[in-house]
């Protein structure tokens, strides 16, 4: 994570995260939780007779979404879920499906914004895929309070391993980092992601992608979740020579990471 460079013009090749969205339980309590801990706005867009897509902002640009989970996903807990962007989402789904993926969500139009589709990967962690049409993703990226990383735990590093390189053509660099290994994907000269393999001491971890999102002060940013009603997962902690993160859930049962940062090196 300390190669990522600041950027403000979000522009996403293929392969790159570019989108998070908040599928809640309760999107009142949500908006109240995110609004106040991120300084987040809120713009709400009717998507048909029951279904409101909020579009969160920040500094006016979009930074990600929100919506109230239908009666369809009952059962389904809170969650943030990623996008990464590809040429094709139909030639990307149909890739994963060849490669052991199940996909959750057939690709579908988004209007005339983008087309998308919802996979699950081999090792049972989801996130979905985004073509651009009017919208690329996020308008702002990698600023404190906005996405920065995105991080897989999974039970199978390398099943994991050998489905995203075989998707999105992602090189890997492993480190080994004491107790545990952490593996960067690599997306050209930049760093897409990381992944890990949680160890036992860990806990129960549900394979997933974790949604990062850069702080000026970590340990500030959960004493203000706590008094949000945020549960913390992973207290204040560092990562030598990366900054400073810890992993919350907020009250509607969604988990996040936050990080401060060290100062990258100049582009």
């Amino acid at each position: 994570m300390s190669e990522v460079r600041m950027q403000e013009t979000a522009q996403y090749g293929p392969g790159t995260f570019c989108w998070v969205e908040l599928g809640t339980t309760d999107a009142a309590a949500a908006k109240k939780f995110y609004s106040e801990l991120f300084g987040w706005g809120m713009t709400d867009n009717p998507m048909g007779p029951d279904m409101v897509y909020t579009m969160l902002k920040l500094d006016g640009k979009d930074v990600g979404g929100l919506y109230q989970m239908q009666s369809e996903m009952q059962g389904v807990p809170s969650h943030w879920l990623s996008y990464v962007s590809v040429k094709s989402a139909d030639e990307a789904a149909e890739k994963a499906k060849s490669l052991g993926a199940t996909l959750m969500k057939e690709p579908f139009d988004v209007g005339d914004i983008g087309r998308m589709a919802v996979i699950q990967d081999p090792t049972g962690a989801v996130f979905a895929i985004w073509q651009a049409g009017l919208s690329a993703g996020a308008g702002i990226y990698n600023v404190p309070n906005s996405l920065c990383w995105n991080e897989l735990a999974t039970p199978d590093a390398e099943k994991a391993g050998e489905f995203y390189t075989g998707l999105f053509g992602w090189g890997k660099e492993v480190k080994d980092m004491g107790e545990m290994t952490y593996t960067l994907f690599v997306n050209g000269e930049r760093q897409a992601g990381g992944m890990y393999k949680p160890t036992p001491e860990m806990g129960e971890i549900p394979p997933n992608w974790l949604a990062y999102f850069a702080v000026d002060d970590a340990d500030a940013k959960v004493a203000k979740a706590s008094e949000l009603g945020a549960t913390i997962i992973v207290p204040p902690m560092d990562i030598p020579e990366v900054g400073r993160f810890a992993v919350i859930q907020d009250p509607t049962g969604a988990v996040f990471g936050i990080i401060k940062l060290l100062q990258p090196p100049p582009a």
